[in-house]
C-alpha cells in the first residue's frame, strides 16, 4: 500500500515538474512585463526610461492619431534639454496603470491597460487604453508596436 502511494506521489510529483515548467516560465515573464510597464510609467520623464522601453523599429501610434517611432520619442528629450523654461521644473505628471492584461505567446506579449496620468495641479486625471506589444529578442522584452486611445471624459451631469 505504502509503495503504491509513494508511487502515485512520485508521479504526481514528475506531472508537476514537468508540466509545472512552462507555467513557471511565463509566469516569471508575466511578472517580469508587470514590473517593466510598472517601472517605465513611474520613470516615464526620464530618457532613460524610454531607451530601456522602446525596441529600434517601435511603431507607436499615438492617441492623437501620430505614428513615430523611438527616435522620435528620444529627439522630444533632445529639445527639451533645449528649453530654459521655468516649466522644466514644474512637476511631471504622474503616470499609473490600471487593469493590466497581460498575454504570452512564446516570445511575444501582448499587454493591455488603462493609463491614468494624474497632473501635479491636481485637475481632473487623464485616461488612456493602451494596448502594447513586446518581443523578447536575446533574452530582453522590448515594445515593437504601441496603440494609446484616449478615453473621453464620462458625460456631464448637469449638477
Amino acid at each position: 500500500m505504502k509503495f503504491v502511494t509513494l508511487r502515485s506521489f512520485v508521479q504526481v510529483l514528475v506531472l508537476i515538474c514537468v508540466g509545472g515548467v512552462p507555467a513557471i516560465a511565463i509566469a516569471s515573464d508575466t511578472d517580469t512585463l508587470a514590473t517593466l510597464l510598472h517601472e517605465f510609467l513611474a520613470t516615464a520623464d526620464e530618457e532613460e526610461a524610454h531607451q530601456r522601453f522602446w525596441a529600434e523599429d517601435l511603431v507607436y501610434t499615438s492617441s492623437s492619431g501620430l505614428r513615430f517611432g523611438k527616435a522620435d520619442i528620444l529627439q522630444g528629450f533632445e529639445s527639451s534639454d533645449d528649453d530654459t523654461d521655468a516649466a522644466d521644473d514644474e512637476p511631471a505628471v504622474r503616470y499609473t496603470g490600471e487593469d493590466v492584461d497581460i498575454r504570452i505567446y512564446g516570445d511575444t506579449a501582448v499587454l493591455a491597460f488603462k493609463l491614468v496620468g494624474t497632473p501635479p495641479d491636481g485637475s481632473d486625471a487623464l485616461y488612456y487604453f493602451n494596448t502594447g506589444t513586446f518581443l523578447k529578442r536575446d533574452g530582453t522584452w522590448k515594445v515593437v508596436a504601441w496603440q494609446a486611445t484616449k478615453i473621453p471624459p464620462p458625460p456631464s451631469t448637469g449638477d
